[in-house]
């Protein structure tokens, strides 16, 4: 049963109950596969070093398995009909910070999953305002924002995050920026369990619709990205300039916090594992425990911008799907520069607390990165000049001792990002 959504009533807890209890007969579901595939490869006893086994169970054994699965489906079919009976009364609960929280980092890990099954739990994309959806129209903006001025800041989080995250540590940049310099603060939401470029196409698109709807004439437009949330933005503006979007030309300043724009080690270290597990015949059932990561977060294995980046070869013959597992392990990206006519700044910061005094001279050289993300990757270098971002010195900061959520709420960053701001607006 698919789930109802409006534009403004989003999913609340019971439709928690229900995303979870379909998430629960998949992952029962899945598994079954496993234990089948597993079974299948002992039955069969190839060699060591032999081709994977992917013909399922036969005859009273594939019977059982079948079974399983269909008890499985039934009883899920089941609990979703009971759930749906008591989701409107649950729903009347207003949703609370840490349940956002957790289901965006479900979406995060699963969201690809979620969305393409049609759970409840999947997050739709959304332009919000002080914690809740924005309607995309001139008459309800008007009445949502009514303060608003000329002047617009998009917040874009990261992975696993939401847009109330930028409340970090009692500081919120989006809010901040607003009191200090009269920004309008819009704040985007989104699956980042989904592929980037799929990310990127629906935010160019809610942002086109955002500037023709504005309230009052558009004076300013930057766009703040905290980690993933620089790669989504930049692939809206490559899908921006190829749909002829307008928003586009309004859009004068790009400002990174943490963003991987050359990939994540951590994401690359998954990759190994799985091309490693997959070796023996007896373990390479085990790999889909693996490829649980969702589409997003495999796109930060090297900073995936465009449907090119990520798509496999088709077919299916063995030597066509070795090819695609390599492609996939290998940086096979198209180089996407930075927007023409936009002012671009980058933040990165280092845990290594005693690296400013050696490191200051040269960024790239810093030991360590934040926890997830290099220095150098944040800074957009490259050793081919194809990928490198060439932003300028001085549009670049790297904070020392600080984590990667440290970018969200430390004074230093907060410093940078209002002086930024105000000498793209007088440089214009």
């Amino acid at each position: 049963m698919p789930s109802k959504r409006t534009a403004l009533n989003e999913p609340g807890y019971g439709e928690d109950l229900r995303g979870i209890g379909r998430l629960t007969i998949d992952a029962i579901t899945g598994v079954t596969d496993l234990v089948e595939s597993v079974h299948a490869t002992i039955a069969a006893l190839p060699g060591p070093l032999a081709a994977p086994v992917r013909d399922p169970t036969r005859g009273i054994t594939g019977q059982v398995y079948r079974s399983v699965r269909g008890i499985t489906r039934f009883v899920g079919d089941a609990l979703d009909l009971a759930f749906a009976q008591v989701a409107p009364l649950l729903d009347r609960i207003d949703s609370l910070p840490q349940r956002d929280a957790t289901i965006s980092a479900l979406n995060g890990v699963l969201g690809d999953h979620l969305a393409a099954t049609d759970n409840p739990l999947a997050i739709d994309m959304r332009l919000r305002s002080d914690g809740r959806p924005l309607r995309l129209g001139r008459k309800a903006l008007n009445a949502a924002l009514p303060h608003a001025t000329g002047k617009i800041v998009v917040l874009a989080h990261g992975l696993c995050m939401n847009d109330r995250q930028w409340l970090w540590d009692g500081h919120d940049h989006g809010a901040a920026l607003a009191q200090d310099d009269g920004w309008t603060p819009v704040y985007l939401r989104y699956n980042s369990g989904r592929h980037i470029s799929v990310n990127g196409r629906d935010f160019s698109a809610r942002l086109e619709r955002l500037l023709r709807e504005w309230p009052v004439p558009v004076e300013r437009l930057a766009i703040v990205c905290h980690s993933m949330g620089g790669l989504v933005a930049r692939s809206a503006c490559h899908a921006a300039a190829h749909a002829h979007h307008r928003w586009l030309d309004s859009l004068d300043t790009l400002v990174f916090l943490g963003t991987p724009h050359q990939g994540a080690p951590l994401e690359r270290a998954g990759s190994w594992f799985d091309m490693l597990i997959q070796l023996s015949p007896y373990t390479a059932p085990f790999a889909r425990l693996g490829k649980i990561r969702s589409a997003g977060i495999q796109d930060l294995r090297h900073g995936n911008l465009l449907d090119s980046d990520w798509r496999p070869y088709a077919g299916g013959k063995r030597s066509e799907r070795r090819r695609a597992d390599a492609d996939a392990r290998a940086d096979t990206r198209t180089p996407v520069p930075l927007p023409d006519g936009v002012r671009c700044y980058a933040i990165a910061v280092s845990t290594d607390k005693h690296a400013a005094s050696s490191a200051q001279a040269n960024a790239v050289d810093s030991p360590s990165g934040d926890g997830l993300v290099p220095v150098a990757s944040a800074l957009g270098h490259h050793r081919d000049p194809a990928f490198d971002l060439r932003i300028p010195k001085s549009r670049q900061w790297v904070g020392y001792g600080l984590h990667h959520l440290d970018l969200l709420g430390d004074a230093q960053v907060y410093a940078h990002l209002r002086r930024w701001l105000k000498r793209a607006g007088t440089d214009r």
